[in-house]
């Protein structure tokens, strides 16, 4: 009867499909099983007893603190308009070389996604920012809408990511059991902070491969975009850029630094990053005008996440309530081939599930149930959860259900096809499955770098 667990994973599902909101179909779809399970005497009650202690847990959390505190602050600079002017000073620095605005949009993008981490918000305002004037310089559309919507899911692997902050919470509960299932009594633990580090080297081999391709279209189709000079063909005044550039690499560095040097948790440097990104937005005289705005926002995203992760957690307890959590390990354990058969078949139902579930939705019900197994097989938590990221990243470009993707549409006038944008993503998918295929080859593109960081 342990198929029974499988059976309320497909049914829940199916029930996100409808368009149902997500935490209540999964609490839902679990409290159904639950009582299916008890009627057939093969579910104890007990486990839902443990819930209130649960929901207590991830309220009294100070790692998901970070959560509404990066919501905070990449929602402030969003509203403060400093991509806007960071967007304008770097395409009048690039607009002398043919394919320099694509440029400035990977660059101004790969910042915009260090400083807010939310790829949705990052997608629509690259979108509202560049893409009309990547059209009114003749770009090709399916370059332009595949080079904004592969830059906007940055958001996901560049630290600060909401998604590292929710990952990496979820990835250290999964090590310590799996410590546990090995009779390890004190376990190690995994920060927060180590997924963020971890992130650094693939985050920036993405973006240079971005920037590669874009240079490899100028030299070899640059039919795709002519240079054409923009409205002014002066450079911008070495003042402009430097202000432009001062906010938000500042607030990076103080984020990412105080984090890497050891000086402040991700949660404490949310708490600096939410405080300067409130600086900003008063420095550019935006701040009270937007602050209600900003505040509804902020809170809105906030209590869905928090919401969504008290569903995740009933579906969880059912689950385990079920079986499905050993059927789980004796499935992985009768794979041929050990380990790498099973992490395959893992990354490969992620991607998949990322055609029609969001990111939290995968991090909070599909990653507790198969990260602790394959910890407890041997593989390095840091490696598993950027692999994991990355390759949420590239469900989100995937036709035809990728989340930028529509995102983008929304935003995209409507001369743009959709099926030029589902064109002009491929080349960034396959860009991102070589990465994905290379930290699989070489671990030590994600672990290299935390291990030096953090060596004693």
């Amino acid at each position: 009867m342990e198929y029974l667990s499988l059976v309320m994973f497909v049914v829940a599902c199916l029930v996100l499909l409808t368009g149902y909101p997500v935490a209540f179909a999964l609490a839902g779809s679990a409290l159904v099983f639950a009582l299916i399970g008890f009627s057939l005497g093969i579910f104890e009650a007990a486990f839902l007893y443990a819930l209130p202690s649960r929901i207590f847990g991830i309220l009294n959390n100070q790692t998901l603190l970070a959560v509404p505190l990066f919501v905070f602050m990449g929602i402030t600079l969003e509203r403060s308009k400093i991509a806007e002017e960071l967007l304008e000073s770097i395409s009048l620095l690039f607009s002398r070389f043919r394919g320099g605005l694509a440029i400035a949009v990977i660059l101004v993008g790969a910042l915009l996604a260090a400083s807010t981490g939310i790829v949705g918000a990052t997608v629509v305002t690259m979108g509202l920012l560049s893409l009309p004037a990547m059209l009114k310089q003749n770009y090709s559309a399916k370059l332009a809408c595949g080079t904004i919507c592969a830059v906007g899911t940055l958001g996901q692997i560049i630290p600060p990511s909401i998604a590292l902050v929710l990952l990496g919470d979820v990835i250290s509960n999964a090590y310590q059991q799996a410590q546990l299932r090995q009779g390890i009594f004190s376990p190690e633990t995994l920060a927060v902070g180590d997924l963020f580090v971890g992130a650094i080297v693939p985050g920036m081999i993405l973006v240079l491969l971005y920037l590669l391709y874009i240079l490899w279209v100028a030299g070899y189709k640059p039919q795709s975009m002519p240079k054409v000079e923009l409205e002014t063909d002066k450079m911008p005044a070495v003042g402009q850029l430097l202000m432009s550039l001062f906010a938000p690499l500042a607030l990076i560095v103080v984020v990412l630094g105080s984090i890497l040097m050891g000086f402040a948790t991700p949660t404490e440097a949310a708490g600096i990053g939410a405080f300067g990104a409130l600086i900003l937005a008063a420095v550019k005289k935006r701040l009270f005008s937007q602050l209600k705005i900003i505040g509804q926002a902020s809170v809105k995203v906030t209590s869905m996440v928090f919401l969504i992760l008290i569903g995740a957690s009933v579906f969880s307890l059912v689950f385990r309530g079920l079986g499905g959590e050993e059927l789980i390990h004796s499935l992985f354990e009768s794979l041929p081939g050990g380990v790498f058969t099973a992490c395959l078949v893992v990354m490969l139902v992620i991607f998949l599930l990322g055609f029609i579930l969001d990111f939290i939705e995968i991090t909070f019900v599909v990653v507790p149930i198969v990260a602790p197994v394959l910890l407890a097989m041997g593989l390095d938590p840091i490696w598993l959860g950027i692999m994991i990221a990355l390759n949420l990243q590239t469900s989100f470009l995937t036709p035809p259900f990728g989340f930028a993707l529509f995102y983008l549409r929304g935003v995209a006038p409507d001369t743009v096809k959709t099926t030029e944008i589902y064109k002009g993503v491929v080349p960034f998918i396959i860009i991102q499955l070589v990465v994905l295929i290379a930290l699989a080859i070489w671990p030590e593109l994600a672990t290299w770098l935390p291990q030096t960081v953090y060596q004693p």
